[in-house]
């Protein structure tokens, strides 16, 4: 397939570029700094600005799925939708937050009192992200969450799958590596489970 990822230098979209070039699919790597991202096989890396809406329309057009992988309060929420809208894209899937997730029926995990306050307008603004997905009648979304725990580590392919619920292992610990969640999208992009709707990823 021929993907398009904007925010492809980043720590989960440079993992999602290296998945996806591993599995053979042709790659359109956009980053405001091309030059940070991995010469790998299959990938070409393209300078680009998700704040730039005709220019991110441009960039996403000619590719069978486009995926946001990007800080939602570096982004333009209604700019990323309206571009992969105009883009005419197969599917377009995000990098979502782990905030929305619910952690008891109708309690999310962004308003639990030990969540992180450095962290709280990102999850915020990713709450109202996958709000506004929702709301799509056109566009073929797919938002999929990581635990709590966003972080470095091996690709083990060992997780486990949810949708609006925080994953937790035994232990309590609700973790998953940038690596094993850029398997979990390469997934869903080859086999399509979760259209129009959100998902998790964690151990």
């Amino acid at each position: 397939m021929k993907i398009a990822i904007a925010g492809a230098s980043g720590r989960a979209g440079s993992q999602i570029t290296a998945e996806l070039s591993r599995r053979g699919h042709a790659v359109t790597a956009i980053a405001r700094h091309p030059e940070k991202i991995a010469g790998l096989p299959n990938v070409t890396p393209v300078r680009g600005d998700v704040l730039d809406q005709a220019g991110l329309t441009k960039l996403w057009a000619g590719h069978d799925v486009a995926v946001s992988a990007v800080h939602f309060l570096a982004s333009d929420l209604q700019k990323l939708i309206a571009a992969a809208k105009a883009s005419g894209v197969g599917r377009y899937l995000v990098v979502g937050g782990a905030g929305s997730l619910e952690v008891a029926p109708g309690v999310k995990l962004v308003t639990t009192p030990g969540f992180p306050a450095q962290y709280k307008a990102e999850a915020e603004k990713g709450a109202a992200f996958l709000d506004l997905l929702r709301q799509e009648k056109e566009l073929n979304w797919t938002f999929l969450s990581p635990s709590a725990l966003f972080v470095e580590g091996p690709r083990t392919g060992e997780f486990r799958l949810g949708t609006d619920e925080l994953l937790t292992a035994a232990d309590g610990r609700s973790s998953i590596s940038f690596a094993d969640f850029a398997v979990a999208m390469a997934d869903e992009i080859e086999r399509p489970a979760h259209l129009r709707s959100r998902f998790t990823v964690g151990y």
